[in-house]
């Protein structure tokens, strides 16, 4: 039996049963397929339907096509909350890792690292404390508990997020916690690790544009022993 050649991108390989939430217009996980020169061991998924994606994004079908002809399983529709359920997913604890970019559940009073935003939350709790946010975070990890691999196969959960305030305040350590998840490493993020990746903002008017990183991280998660 031939023995595959392992290839790596930063802190992922193709010998890795990889799942992506959340892909915006798929340029992270062709990423890695370019990488890996296969995608046979990704499933790349989105919240939109296919014709959402091409709407919203211009480079989102070509990049679909490219990662289909690699070997990637793309899935669509695919809400985090109920991803154990959805078709196309496998079973329980059958990935190595399940990664999630940039989780944010929108915009309704502004954005939140506008001063007129915070200001409002302060003084007349207009925006619920980023509690939205902190519920789609709970909710994947919920989620993401079951389809990864226990601690002892090397399963890890990673999720792509900034460390700055006000992004800080949703405090992923502790919704980890308690979801039953350990923070085992925090890793500096940069873009220029994923060359071709483009960080989208996903949803409104200016769905297809990037937007400033600064400083983010890595943040990996591995299942609580006892929980």
């Amino acid at each position: 039996m031939e023995v595959k050649e392992t290839k790596r991108l930063n802190y992922y390989n193709n010998k890795q049963k990889i799942l992506l939430v959340g892909e915006g217009d798929f340029s992270f996980s062709l990423s890695l397929a370019r990488a890996f020169g296969s995608a046979t061991n990704l499933t790349a998924t989105t919240l939109d339907t296919q014709g959402e994606l091409e709407r919203k994004h211009k480079n989102g079908k070509a990049n679909v096509e490219e990662l289909e002809r690699l070997g990637c399983s793309v899935v669509y529709g695919v809400n985090v909350h109920s991803m154990t359920t959805k078709p196309g997913l496998g079973g329980s604890a059958i990935y190595d890792r399940v990664i999630f970019n940039f989780p944010h559940a929108g915009f309704d009073y502004g954005r939140e690292h506008e001063i007129k935003t915070i200001i409002l939350n302060v003084l007349f709790n207009l925006i619920p404390d980023f509690r939205r946010h902190q519920e789609l975070v709970r909710g994947f990890m919920k989620s993401a508990r079951v389809l990864v691999k226990d601690e002892d196969d090397g399963g890890e959960i990673h999720v792509i997020h900034k460390t700055e305030y006000p992004f800080s305040e949703w405090k992923l350590k502790t919704l980890g916690e308690k979801e039953g998840l350990d923070l085992v490493r925090e890793i500096e993020f940069s873009l220029s690790q994923y060359p071709g990746y483009s960080n989208k903002r996903g949803s409104g008017g200016y769905s297809d544009s990037s937007f400033p990183v600064g400083k983010s991280s890595t943040f990996m998660f591995k299942k609580q022993f006892f929980y």
